[in-house]
């Protein structure tokens, strides 16, 4: 992609939102293209509720950024004694973190190899767990390539069919356990067809998002917790 990119003249811009601590060839996500998203929505491995970063790997981009984030003013430069007053120069917004809210999500940056050591391990519990009951069944598990390190953000199964994904979401629910499936795929949803998307258009894209299961997965899960979830999902037989 990088090098299409720069044969075109295209800045990459990242989509880390779960990419938070992986790494590709040794080199951290969220630092290949000229920026990067990262979110602390509640449902990431850090989290403060909702908001997120703007990760910036271009010098150029940073002064527009942070007019961008100040409202549209230049108030930035003014705390750096750049000029001697700041005012409104272009669009923005306020997209300024909350004390209370970043106090929260410091805290578990700090405490991030803790928080990553408990993921990793719930990780590969499922996987050690689940890997003779999915091969039975013809369910594919989560494949890591080896010059990848993953984030840890999920768990997922990914069934045979769609009947296969809604039966075992069902049969989880009578033992009260909840299962989701991931996203619309975007050229689908209401915005994306209005773009001009289509079925059929992402083959593969559409083929996944029909079969795949995200199971519970959370930072303080236990394993009495994982045992009841995994006990329930070997009960469960495809037809």
């Amino acid at each position: 992609i990088l090098e299409i990119a720069t044969r075109h003249g295209v800045a990459v811009v990242e989509d880390n939102a779960h990419g938070l601590f992986g790494t590709y060839k040794g080199k951290p996500l969220g630092t290949f293209g000229c920026m990067a998203t990262q979110s602390f929505h509640e449902t990431k491995n850090v989290s403060c509720g909702e908001g997120g970063a703007l990760l910036l790997n271009d010098p150029q981009y940073i002064e527009r950024a942070e007019i961008i984030r100040e409202k549209g003013t230049d108030r930035s430069r003014f705390f750096r004694g750049q000029v001697d007053k700041y005012s409104w120069v272009a669009l923005g917004s306020s997209y300024l973190l909350s004390d209370l809210l970043a106090a929260f999500l410091l805290g578990q940056l700090e405490a991030r190899e803790k928080i990553q050591r408990n993921r990793r391990r719930i990780w590969q519990r499922y996987c050690t767990e689940l890997s003779s009951w999915a091969k039975h069944h013809g369910i594919q598990l989560p494949v890591v390539p080896p010059e990848c390190e993953q984030p840890y953000h999920m768990f997922y199964l990914l069934l045979p069919s769609l009947d296969e994904r809604q039966a075992l979401i069902t049969h989880l629910k009578d033992y009260g356990i909840l299962s989701v499936f991931h996203y619309q795929p975007l050229h689908l949803s209401p915005m994306g067809r209005r773009f001009g998307g289509a079925p059929g258009d992402c083959p593969v894209t559409e083929d996944i998002s029909a079969r795949i299961l995200r199971l519970p997965f959370f930072n303080t899960m236990v394993d009495d917790e994982q045992d009841r979830v995994i006990k329930a999902i070997q009960l469960f037989r495809c037809s």
